[in-house]
């Protein structure tokens, strides 16, 4: 009985040291963690990253997405956060990771067919990071949803290429309209 005490108190001791061992180091990205690779032209300039950002999330029904081309725009833990106002005009907002954007979303836009384009874009950049505001347009292919709206990105360029750290992004809604600043230069 003291023996499986002892090999008792030994397992609860050293479980939680085991746990906190650093995942292998496998790639050279910003935060040490193993990526999917990026292809280089996907994330050689921010016009690149952009691109390949809604590329990446658009096609018709039926086409399967490259979810770890997705993945390998982000640094491993990047966020992604959609925010909005419920019924009772409250601003909400999600907390998501790749990985939850793609449990979340992907099966519905790959079944029903989704395209998000940019309408335009104004970018701020200081050193190796950037922020870039990005209107959007989405549409299903089916008809049954569309938003515009702005995507906020904050980039990171390690010397080699860029990366998404987040996006958090807010819908156009009727009280709360597309500033004019934001849409395409007539």
């Amino acid at each position: 009985m003291r023996r499986l005490i002892i090999a008792l108190l030994a397992l609860v001791i050293t479980t939680p040291l085991a746990a906190q061992t650093p995942p292998a180091m496998t790639t050279d990205t910003p935060l040490r963690t193993s990526m999917p690779a990026a292809a280089p032209a996907d994330v050689a300039s921010i016009d690149a990253i952009m691109a390949a950002l809604y590329d990446v999330i658009s096609g018709p029904p039926g086409k399967a997405r490259d979810w770890n081309r997705m993945r390998s725009l982000f640094v491993p833990e990047a966020r992604m956060i959609p925010t909005g106002k419920t019924r009772e005009g409250v601003v909400r907002m999600r907390w998501m990771t790749v990985n939850d954007y793609v449990a979340t979303s992907g099966t519905r836009i790959e079944n029903d067919g989704f395209h998000e384009r940019e309408l335009a874009r104004k970018t701020d950049r200081f050193g190796n990071m950037a922020q870039v505001f990005s209107t959007y347009d989405g549409r299903t292919d089916k008809g049954d949803y569309h938003e515009r709206g702005i995507n906020s990105l904050q980039l990171l360029f390690d010397g080699k290429r860029w990366w998404i750290v987040s996006i958090m992004w807010v819908g156009e809604t009727p009280d709360s309209p597309l500033p004019a600043d934001y849409l395409p230069k007539r």
